[in-house]
């Protein structure tokens, strides 16, 4: 797997982007909203840096119960230009946690307008909670990146053919390396692939292939 992703937000500091891509981060995915009005203030400064610095951008949203159609009007206002978006789904203490239908409903009013699926994060243990031994959602239309602090692989919910990125460790919690140079301790995050896969989940050019989805077949050479 390919170490070479960090997730941010304005909890984090950031003295050098350069130097986090020099030890080898290829992409930032940064907090830009949550609910329907909070905005990450450190947001739009960064993703600028970032991208001088050759640092693939996306961009995620902290669901909320409040109205679906209004977050995801909140999420495109602020962060309808990055080329990754994520529905960030998991409790949320302060704002109340989005519901499944409403996250499947999320993901489709942003396939809708913007013609693609955004990525899923969520927690393994949430994760399965709420999908249990289902064999489908439309979330597994969507690349899967989920959390699970630990030197094994995470476990997903049936629905999925396998995750995209896993967040290995929170900066603390989950085996190293918890930092990077020019950011300090962080959210790490391993993909699924190599780099040339990395770039091509990044702008939409490779598939997502869900657990009940007929694989594509090879054709035979001749």
């Amino acid at each position: 797997m390919l170490n070479a992703i960090v997730d941010l937000s304005h909890h984090n500091s950031v003295s050098s982007f350069a130097e986090a891509r020099a030890a080898g981060v290829i992409g930032v995915i940064h907090k830009a909203t949550e609910g329907t009005e909070f905005v990450d203030a450190t947001y739009n400064e960064r993703e600028s840096l970032a991208k001088s610095a050759g640092l693939l951008w996306g961009a995620y949203h902290f669901a909320s119960s409040d109205d679906v159609v209004r977050q995801v009007d909140h999420f495109l206002e602020i962060a309808g230009t990055a080329d990754f978006m994520v529905l960030d789904f998991e409790p949320n203490a302060t704002a109340g946690t989005m519901s499944l239908a409403d996250a499947e409903g999320f993901v489709n009013e942003v396939q809708k307008r913007t013609g693609r699926f955004p990525c899923v994060y969520s927690g393994q243990a949430f994760l399965n909670e709420q999908l249990g031994p289902r064999s489908s959602t439309v979330l597994s239309r969507c690349p899967l990146w989920i959390a699970r602090y630990s030197a094994q692989q995470p476990v997903i919910p049936p629905a999925f053919k396998n995750f995209a990125l896993w967040q290995y460790t929170d900066g603390s919690a989950g085996p190293q390396p918890h930092q990077v140079p020019g950011i300090g301790r962080c959210d790490r995050d391993k993909f699924n692939g190599d780099e040339p896969s990395l770039r091509a989940l990044w702008v939409g050019a490779a598939p997502v292939v869900a657990a009940d989805a007929p694989r594509p077949r090879r054709r035979k050479p001749g």
